[in-house]
């Protein structure tokens, strides 16, 4: 296990002695979870599914239609069977089925998912409202557009026209109920210890992610109409990427945070966070590291 010198720094800085649980959390082969997608199944049929292939699985407090599946091995016959060919389930970490559900889309509302491929949150967006929310999904790389349109009709996803285009460049004439910016990061929540990431994974990286990240913001908060909420997540544990990131927002007056109500996610995890109403997930062998704060718009 190699931990770059410039991220241990930073980990002991914002976190001292946790530093090592977070680590160790990083080190940790991460368990196999899936969600039901309620557009073409629920959870009880799942259950019985799994039960007749004796499948092992466990169930997740916070979320009735997420499942973990201790036996990672058991991936390769989830993904011969017929649940998961049609998409009636979708292979989700459970940190990333935070965020939308603290977004709370509604039916009939317009909702942007400003950085959508492959799709793991838009159709989560779309299965917790039937369909029946309308979805505006962004995704500049044409590759990943075409995994996230994939993804999209695999799972029966209506209502969601997909842009390829950067987010950051929307016409301000646009407006929109709710927002989900699930916006690129380092990463440093989700990397892999085992794995030599100092190819990839340095303080360059968590520098530009953070330049792109604000200005993601910055320019959600201009689309978002007045009075309504934006959710803000990243897979990074760095302070520069989230903390700092909501508190340049915040100086400007515009908006405010909504807490999290916490007791909704009482067996998840947590690291302490500087902002107040937030979530910061600690990595172990169920999670992923992960930020999610909600914020209004209040002029």
């Amino acid at each position: 296990m190699i931990v770059p010198e410039f991220f241990k720094h930073l980990l002991v800085e914002q976190y001292g002695e946790k530093a090592e649980l977070i680590i160790d959390g990083l080190s940790k082969r991460k368990v196999l979870s899936f969600r039901v997608n309620t557009l073409k199944s629920n959870y009880e049929n799942i259950e019985k599914i799994l039960g007749d292939k004796k499948i092992e699985y466990k169930r997740v407090s916070w979320n009735e239609n997420a499942f973990v599946i201790p036996d990672s091995l058991a991936k390769k016959e989830i993904e011969n069977m017929e649940i998961y060919r049609n998409g009636e389930i979708y292979f989700q970490s459970l940190s990333s089925m935070i965020p939308p559900i603290v977004l709370n889309p509604k039916s009939k509302e317009n909702i942007l998912d400003m950085a959508a491929a492959p799709g793991s949150k838009t159709t989560q967006i779309a299965a917790m409202t039937n369909n029946s929310c309308f979805i505006t999904a962004c995704e500049k790389n044409k590759i990943r557009a075409e995994r996230l349109k994939y993804n999209i009709e695999k799972q029966g996803v209506k209502n969601t026209y997909i842009m390829g285009v950067d987010s950051r460049n929307l016409d301000e004439m646009f407006s929109f109920d709710k927002i989900l910016l699930d916006a690129p990061c380092s990463g440093s929540g989700t990397i892999d210890l085992s794995e030599n990431i100092e190819k990839y994974f340095n303080l360059d990286l968590v520098k530009r992610s953070s330049r792109v990240q604000l200005e993601l913001l910055n320019k959600a908060i201009k689309l978002l109409k007045k009075g309504n909420e934006l959710v803000y997540s990243t897979c990074s544990i760095l302070q520069e990427e989230n903390e700092d990131i909501i508190n340049k927002v915040l100086e400007k007056n515009n908006v405010e945070v909504i807490p999290i109500d916490l007791q909704n996610f009482e067996e998840i995890p947590k690291l302490p966070t500087k902002i107040d109403g937030s979530l910061l997930v600690r990595p172990d062998e169920y999670y992923e590291g992960f930020f999610v704060v909600k914020l209004r718009k209040i002029r």
